[in-house]
């Protein structure tokens, strides 16, 4: 019916870094990197469950 291209996967999940050769100060930079990749993951996330209550809200019906 659409001609929209499916959206392309993640090419990967986490792949978990080989942390014994690391510095201490190249791991705390590691974390403050995941934890912005958190937060900004679950930014997505409050915008898409914004996004879907505001369409709920408009498609409800009267009662």
């Amino acid at each position: 019916m659409f001609d929209e291209e499916p959206r392309p996967k993640p090419a990967q999940r986490f792949a978990p870094a080989a942390l014994q050769d690391w510095a201490e100060t190249e791991l705390r930079a590691y974390i403050a990197d995941l934890q912005a990749e958190i937060a900004r993951a679950e930014a997505a996330i409050a915008a898409r469950s914004g996004q879907r209550a505001a369409a709920d809200a408009f498609f409800r019906r009267p009662s």
